[in-house]
């Protein structure tokens, strides 16, 4: 019988609720053992990791928490997570984490608000400013920027593209795998590669960057979790702060965060050459008087 430990101030999990482990731990090696030992004394924390975050603290390679998630019978880390999530979270948390089923309109907008506000703020205290100085002068001298993105990143990725193909850089944005990967392919030393993952744990986004790696482009990483396998794979990580949890697909108060790291570097890189960048702004300014009544 497998025993549990509550994070604090987190309600008692059951041993029932997390049967897909105690069901198969006959057959974890000691390694994987490891990784049950550490999800089942600490199911709420667990569920707000990525695989990096997990594979430290249990003390485990990041291939082997997917293989006790494989061993137990989910196909991967994020399938394993849901289920996790499933098992100890309220599931009116996996809607947003602040909310109650007792709140109105008001007060869900309130909260909704506050996350997306408390999501910036703890970001602009934790931001690795030395990073983000670096990527700033790497987006100025590059010849190309592109911009990956999936899912809700995907629309982080797009805005990027808007505003930097506003200033006249040559830049592309992509949310389609192949796309991603032929567009890596084709750049070149001092181009540039700014990859969002809320997640960063998207296998795709991962080769895209060992991709553009390989022919010398250099590689940003705009995500929730510091410590994941895109943050490894990227030459700078600029990582948001936020309480959101990570087994959600859907970025919500971090998609706030991460558009906001992009309109930092946008502005960083418009102040390195105003003239050139500003004449550039008037020119599609103008171009869109006729647009509008």
């Amino acid at each position: 019988m497998i025993g549990f430990m509550e994070d604090e101030n987190s309600p008692p999990v059951s041993v029932a609720a997390l049967s897909f482990i105690s069901d198969r731990r006959s057959e974890l090696r000691k390694s994987e053992e490891k990784v049950a030992n550490y999800v089942t004394a600490h199911p709420q924390k667990v569920v707000h990791y990525s695989i990096s975050e997990l594979a430290e603290s249990a003390n485990v390679s990041e291939p082997t928490v997917i293989r006790f998630c494989r061993r137990i019978g989910f196909k991967g880390y994020q399938d394993f997570k849901i289920a996790l999530a499933q098992s100890v979270v309220p599931r009116i948390k996996i809607i947003h984490e602040s909310i109650t089923e007792h709140d109105n309109a008001q007060s869900l907008t309130l909260k909704v608000f506050q996350a997306n506000i408390s999501a910036v703020q703890d970001s602009l205290q934790s931001l690795d400013y030395i990073a983000l100085e670096r990527v700033i002068e790497a987006c100025t001298n590059a010849g190309t920027i592109l911009f990956f993105g999936l899912g809700g990143s995907a629309s982080v990725a797009l805005d990027a593209y808007h505003k930097f193909f506003r200033l006249g850089i040559h830049c592309n944005w992509y949310e389609d795998t192949h796309m991603q990967a032929m567009g890596a392919s084709m750049l070149s030393a001092g181009d540039v590669v700014i990859a969002i993952s809320h997640s960063g744990s998207s296998k795709d986004i991962v080769e895209a960057i060992e991709i553009a790696t390989e022919v010398g482009a250099t590689t940003v990483a705009v995500t929730s979790h510091g410590k994941s396998p895109v943050s490894q794979a990227a030459t700078y990580v600029l990582s948001a702060s936020t309480t959101e949890t990570s087994y959600r697909f859907e970025p919500m108060s971090s998609r706030i965060a991460h558009l906001s790291i992009i309109d930092a570097i946008a502005v960083g890189v418009s102040m390195r050459r105003q003239d050139h960048y500003m004449d550039n702004v008037r020119q599609t300014r103008r171009a869109l008087v006729r647009k509008r009544y």
